[in-house]
């Protein structure tokens, strides 16, 4: 499955006294680096998380964000009458003891009638257990969201190989014509130079001895231009690359890293890019060279964010 290293993911889980949330946000990275921001209430997690983490991710910036939101206390909206007499009686008892003791208010009872209800110390037990669960389920919607913006990549990633495969059959079907031209161009040259070097120089010349000559310029010129070897190898990358994309790799590397495999390809791919520009004997094969480095570069680009 192919997988963007661009991607977030955020959970939230309840506890009894709190509401633990998770957040992931993941970018490029060369290797898988975790960066972790949570309360101390939480930090006994973080061996966990990072374990949890490491068994999903292969490569990646992932910053974790781990945060609570303690609920109220509070359980009693209305005055309960028990509380009330209880309350009147020790404001009269404490009178005797302090005559100018005022009244208490509304919200002084309430208050009080709170406190007295709440337990003695908050539950936070729990509160390690609803948080990995909320990572948990962060962690899913982060890989759902890096399989499906891989899935983006890897269709214009395809996009780019058919182009590069359009290209090279292109050189391919041009290099006969561009042999031939040579060879016109050169028997051209040859005959005008004879003519001008002196008269009737080109009557010294036979048939024969002026085919044998273009056929040696011919034959050297072929060799200089010769690029079947790099086209037939950039054929083999792409077929290599195609496989890469399509899922379709040795059981070995499944665990392998897909984006640092493409990107050696991808050098591979553009060294012969480079000799064929290097070779280039003529002008529409130094602009397909051209063309070729540029849909390899931007390929590159695409597989940097492949995890």
């Amino acid at each position: 499955m192919i997988q963007s290293m661009t991607a977030f993911g955020s959970a939230n889980a309840e506890a009894a006294t709190a509401t633990l949330s998770v957040e992931l946000r993941s970018v490029n990275s060369r290797f898988l680096d975790l960066h972790f921001r949570m309360p101390d209430e939480l930090r006994q997690i973080e061996a966990p998380l990072r374990e949890q983490i490491g068994k999903a991710l292969q490569r990646g910036k992932v910053e974790i964000r781990v945060a609570y939101a303690r609920r109220s206390t509070q359980r009693h909206s209305v005055l309960d009458p028990d509380f009330l007499a209880q309350a009147a009686e020790q404001q009269q008892q404490a009178r005797r003891y302090f005559p100018g003791l005022r009244e208490p208010g509304l919200n002084d009872l309430y208050a009080l009638q709170n406190l007295l209800h709440a337990p003695a110390a908050p539950d936070e037990q729990d509160w390690p257990a609803a948080a990995l669960a909320a990572a948990a389920d962060a962690l899913a919607q982060l890989s759902q969201n890096r399989q499906r913006e891989g899935e983006r990549l890897r269709a214009v990633m395809q996009q780019n190989a058919a182009a590069i495969r359009t290209i090279v059959g292109q050189v391919e079907a041009a290099m006969p014509g561009i042999l031939a031209n040579y060879r016109q161009r050169l028997s051209d040259k040859l005959r005008e130079t004879l003519e001008s070097a002196a008269p009737g120089g080109f009557a010294q010349i036979t048939g024969a001895e002026l085919s044998e000559r273009l056929a040696q310029e011919t034959t050297l010129f072929s060799l200089r231009v010769d690029v079947a070897e790099e086209l037939a190898r950039l054929n083999t990358h792409l077929a290599e690359l195609e496989d890469m994309l399509a899922g379709r790799q040795d059981s070995t590397n499944k665990r392998g890293s897909l984006g640092k495999r493409l990107d050696f390809l991808f050098q591979e791919m553009n060294r012969e890019a480079n000799t064929l520009g290097s070779k280039a004997g003529d002008i529409s094969v130094t602009r397909a060279a051209m063309d070729l480095k540029l849909l390899i570069e931007q390929l590159r680009e695409q597989a940097a964010n492949l995890e």
